[in-house]
This record gives structure tokens, C-alpha cells and sequence, in this order.
């Protein structure tokens, strides 16, 4: 697992404490990671000290996404699968400031998938 840059913890923080006003949200530290539920269900996974897999990137999980949503994410440069690709977990790169609300946009459609019960 990669060391987390600067930058990404600052930008980890700022995407934590966004999902955070979100309902029935809630963070749990693991391994490096903070990990963001929605109830019982994960959805996400954002750097404090370590990154998985690619540095400064960010973890988001969809289970059960539209063919319409896995199309967006094949054409999203940004976005890479994980090993745990069966789990459909995925990694979203920042590069900059600029990528925040991209970021936080997979992030929201994460939290959504999770009120499913995926």
C-alpha cells in the first residue's frame, strides 16, 4: 500500500468531512484508511496514511451498477479497477484540486448504491 501523499490526505479529509453531512453516514479507521459507511454497508475507502494500490487515489464501491454507469466508468481515464474487481470496488486518481468534485460525484453515486443494499 502506497504512503499517502500530503495532498491526498488534505483532499481525503475534505471528501471525509463532505460525506459526513450525508445521512446515516459514519467513518471507521482501517489500516491506513478511513472507511465511510452507509448503516452496515462500505462504500468507500479514503487515504490517511496509506493509499490502495495507486498512489493518491481514493477507493469507491458500486455493487450492482447500471450498464449505463459501468460504461461511464470505462471511459473515465481517472478511474482504475482494483484486484478486488468481483467486490466492484474501484480507484479514483486525483491529480489536483480539480478533480475534488468528480471525485465526490462517484463518492455520492457510491453512498447511493450502499442505501440499496449492495
Amino acid at each position: 500500500m502506497p504512503v499517502a501523499s500530503e495532498e491526498i490526505r488534505a483532499w481525503s479529509a475534505a471528501l471525509e468531512a463532505e460525506a459526513l453531512t450525508w445521512p446515516s453516514v459514519r467513518r471507521c479507521p482501517m489500516f491506513g484508511l478511513v472507511g465511510l459507511y452507509r448503516g452496515d454497508q462500505i462504500f468507500a475507502a479514503l487515504p490517511r496514511t496509506r493509499c490502495l494500490g495507486l498512489p493518491d487515489s481514493l477507493a469507491f464501491k458500486l455493487e450492482r451498477a447500471s450498464a449505463r454507469v459501468l460504461e461511464k466508468i470505462e471511459r473515465e481515464p481517472r478511474i482504475q479497477t482494483t484486484i478486488m474487481k468481483a467486490r466492484r470496488w474501484y480507484l479514483f486518481g486525483l491529480s489536483s484540486t480539480a478533480d475534488l468534485r468528480d471525485a465526490l460525484n462517484w463518492l455520492h453515486q457510491a453512498y447511493k448504491a450502499a442505501s440499496q443494499g449492495a
